[in-house]
């Protein structure tokens, strides 16, 4: 009996000890931890959804479409959730993988994150925001995923905007593509980890990326109550997101269309041909009407990701690097179409503007004849029929003077340097500001960039001076290229005679882009002021609220007289009917609209020359400044002239409906509708 109660009695002890345990926990939850533990819970009951804005879609200057969204059904994936489950997600992709009819290798490369040695498809984003794995799901495959999301923990499928190309291929390279933003930059860009949505992608290139932050508006705030398997039992708060503000930009996309068209016929023509750009601009206001390289792709390929093959094949050589836009990056000799910038070098020295001048087959610098082209003399003439005819003896013995009269070898302290100073007046060996990423400088081989050139290639030099070239097979092209290397040793810090002259007419080490000239040439034709093109023309909200009208700045100004300019122009509308490129406009019908302009054809070495045509019209007025350049393309009239022509013949309707009114580029905003549409 004394037994039975004592097991009653330590029975009794422990529950009661066991209360008081029970007892002291509660008092701590509710009482010394109770705010702790209140704040925890409202946490867990309560998500802060980030809701994405739609981008602002970008018009060409009419109001037609040159990127706008469509909606999509898109499946993201959570990897940070995937990989707290046992087996890393695997059976959560297994099942996905049979949803959406593709291999879980698949899925699994898509959702790892890029880096050394991983090759496409991965994610190159933040690996703390979902990625997006299908953007082609149908309803079907959608409601299967969300109908069973506790087979489906980590996975999304929600509708998001996708962008769309209506042109296609047209301007891929100025318009730029979108990428997943990386947490390098959620981190470092100012604004950008407060205002991220959590599936926002960022511009790349182009016009999508300087304009991004506009373009990319503000996410919107929901704040939903779930339960404990995450299913959603109702909305505290909402704040709607802010769309992304419409870009109109000055391009005209039928005029664009008939650029594009023009590049890839003229490629066609030369059979070496590598590459070509073309670039339309508004002379009067710097506006970039046209602007295209070749080859181009389609820049759907970035949409839903881009695989290792289709990534390498934009990187390569072997298909032109597609990526890289030509007008603004590509550099080359630009041949005489360099030579207004001489001329107007020679006008600044002191030589007679109506001046009669020599015109021999060949001309001495220094100890090495220079010959004109293919050694035809064309006896005496006025600087007018110089640029007509194209003749080059004039500016060699011009260009070799003025190397004289600065000390040649022995260089008086400071040089004038005459034609290099007045290629920078014209804006050559800068980038010109548009407003692009990416662009070149372009190069004026000046004194002092021969003397920073030496200095950074002088080892090189004189080490292959004592062991020459080895791997070249030809001998005769060893023993040139070890001479020439010997030079550069000893005095490749001097600008030489033979550099002075080659300058002048395009050649040698000067080199600009297809945008730099038709900048200069749009300075030369209208006010002689130098403006820094401009793509966007104006920043909108999608009710048609103007935010941001974008003017190209002033930036310079021709040290050259409205005589002078006039007597340019003048000559240079000579060329089409009575110059080098007659043969390309031969029966263009020039009392309806009259083309000026000047063709150059740049020697490079192993390569076919580079065809230029940098031309204007109309001419007593102009309105349109087209520049063609195609790489490897032969003889300026031979390639890049003809092309010239067939953009004219589209703009001003010749044999054809003209796409532009009254022979004018738009100059007129397009008005959008409170709606958002387009009301002209």
């Amino acid at each position: 009996m004394s037994r039975m109660r004592m097991r009653l009695v330590v029975l009794q002890v422990a529950v009661l000890s066991m209360l008081a345990v029970l007892g002291v926990r509660l008092w701590q939850v509710q009482v010394v931890r109770g705010k702790e533990f209140v704040t925890a819970a409202t946490e867990t009951r309560t998500r802060t959804v980030m809701v994405p804005a739609v981008r602002g879609q970008i018009l060409d200057s009419s109001g037609r479409p040159l990127v706008r969204n469509k909606t999509a059904l898109v499946v993201s994936v959570d990897r940070q959730q995937l990989q707290r489950m046992p087996d890393g997600g695997t059976e959560v992709l297994t099942k996905l993988a049979q949803v959406l009819g593709k291999p879980v290798n698949q899925l699994q490369k898509r959702i790892r994150s890029c880096g050394p040695g991983v090759t496409r498809p991965c994610w190159p984003g933040s690996p703390y925001q979902p990625i997006p794995i299908d953007n082609r799901v149908q309803t079907r495959e959608a409601l299967q995923i969300l109908e069973r999301q506790e087979e489906f923990p980590g996975v999304t499928a929600e509708v998001q905007a996708v962008r769309e190309y209506p042109q296609g291929k047209a301007a891929a390279q100025l318009l730029g593509y979108l990428q997943p933003v990386t947490q390098e930059e959620l981190d470092k860009r100012d604004g950008l980890k407060a205002g991220f949505s959590g599936v926002d992608l960022v511009g790349r290139d182009g016009l999508e990326y300087v304009y991004d932050e506009a373009l990319r508006g503000k996410p919107g705030l929901r704040q939903v109550q779930v339960d404990r398997l995450g299913k959603v039992l109702g909305v505290e708060q909402q704040v709607p997101p802010t769309s992304g503000d419409t870009l109109i930009t000055s391009i005209d996309a039928r005029v664009q269309s008939v650029v594009e068209k023009a590049l890839a016929e003229a490629m066609k023509s030369a059979p070496k041909a590598d590459g070509a750009a073309g670039v339309v601009l508004d002379p009067r206001t710097g506006r970039v009407i046209a602007m295209a390289s070749a080859p181009g792709y389609d820049p759907t390929i970035w949409t839903g990701g881009i695989s290792e093959p289709e990534y390498q094949r934009l990187l390569s050589d072997k298909s032109g690097k597609p990526l890289v836009s030509r007008a603004i990056n590509g550099q080359f000799a630009p041949g005489s179409t360099f030579k207004v910038s001489s001329v107007s070098a020679m006008l600044a020295a002191g030589y007679p503007l109506h001046g009669t001048y020599d015109c021999p087959g060949s001309y001495m610098v220094g100890d090495r004849p220079f010959n004109n082209f293919h050694g035809i003399g064309l006896g005496s003439m006025s600087l007018h029929t110089a640029l007509v005819k194209s003749c080059d003896t004039i500016f060699y013995k011009t260009a070799y003077q003025q190397w004289l009269k600065d000390g040649g070898l022995h260089p008086k302290r400071p040089p004038k340097e005459v034609f290099a100073n007045m290629a920078r007046s014209f804006g050559f060996g800068k980038p010109t500001g548009i407003d692009l990423p990416g662009e070149s400088s372009g190069r004026i081989p000046d004194r002092t960039w021969k003397k920073e050139m030496w200095q950074q290639t002088s080892a090189e030099n004189c080490k292959r001076s004592r062991t020459g070239y080895p791997e070249v097979k030809s001998a005769s092209r060893a023993a040139f290229l070890k001479r020439l290397a010997y030079e550069n040793c000893v005095e490749g810090f001097l600008l030489r005679p033979g550099d002075a002259a080659n300058f002048s007419i395009g050649q040698g080490d000067v080199l600009v882009t297809p945008l730099q000239l038709a900048r200069a040439y749009a300075a030369l034709v209208s006010d002689g002021k130098l403006r820094s093109p401009r793509v966007a023309w104006a920043r909108v909200r999608p009710d048609g609220t103007l935010v941001q009208r974008i003017d190209p700045p002033v930036v310079g100004k021709l040290p050259i007289s409205p005589k002078d300019r006039a007597y340019i122009k003048d000559a240079l509308s000579q060329v089409p009917s009575d110059g080098t490129a007659a043969g390309a406009f031969s029966g263009f019908p020039m009392d309806k609209v009259r083309i000026g302009g000047k063709t150059g054809t740049a020697q490079v070495w192993g390569k076919e020359d580079t065809s230029w045509f940098a031309s204007f019209a109309p001419t007593n007025n102009p309105r349109f400044v087209v520049v063609v350049m195609v790489s490897q393309g032969g003889m300026g009239a031979q390639t890049a002239a003809p092309a010239a022509r067939k953009i004219y013949e589209g703009i001003f309707g010749i044999n054809r409906p003209p796409l532009v009114t009254d022979g004018k580029p738009v100059s007129r905003l397009p008005l959008i509708a409170p709606d958002g549409t387009v009301a002209r």
